[in-house]
């Protein structure tokens, strides 16, 4: 069986953005890379533009479709050598874990009594239902050991003006280039 592109992507100076929806990533990761000039690519987007609304994909062909959509979303923003921010489920595909490890990653958190707000009337397929917090949870509770695991940092949405967190990550993002020269 041939490997496939994804797993194999050199290092670069991508700058990955991992964790829980509603953690902001993609507010932050546009931010950040005002900050680094840097270009910005978010995989829900790229994955949106091509190929129609998430929920739509969903709803039709499948969560998995949508992870092998989103997989191919990573690889191409990857290759921008930016900021990239990843849907909160494209950790889930083994060949998207396997190419974080050639770059940095931040993992953004967000704690519950904050992210209620952020997820309030969502349109996210894996919220929909009664108590939408409490999917949030569970599914975050079961993907967290995936974030900490490829995680380079972390990094709290939770409280503070969103420009401090910009700024912290920013320069994080500094440092680590420093460190790789």
């Amino acid at each position: 069986m041939r490997p496939d592109p994804l797993s194999m992507t050199p290092r670069s100076d991508a700058v990955v953005l991992i964790g829980p929806m509603g953690a902001g990533k993609t507010s932050i990761g546009r931010r950040v890379a005002k900050a680094t000039a840097r270009p910005f690519f978010d995989t829900d987007i790229a994955v949106t533009r091509a190929h129609g609304p998430i929920e739509q994909i969903f709803a039709e062909h499948g969560e998995q479709h949508f992870r092998d959509l989103e997989r191919d979303a990573v690889r191409d923003g990857l290759a921008t050598g930016g900021i990239v921010s990843l849907g909160g489920g494209a950790v889930l595909h083994p060949d998207t874990r396997a190419a974080l490890a050639a770059h940095r990653v931040a993992l953004l958190t967000v704690e519950p009594r904050v992210v209620a707000g952020r997820i309030k009337d969502s349109a996210r397929p894996l919220l929909q239902g009664d108590d939408a917090l409490a999917r949030w949870t569970t599914i975050f509770q079961a993907r967290r050991p995936i974030y900490e695991s490829l995680a380079d940092a972390t990094f709290d949405t939770s409280s503070g003006p969103l420009q401090d967190v910009v700024d912290t990550i920013a320069q994080w993002v500094r440092r680590t280039e420093e460190k790789q020269s």
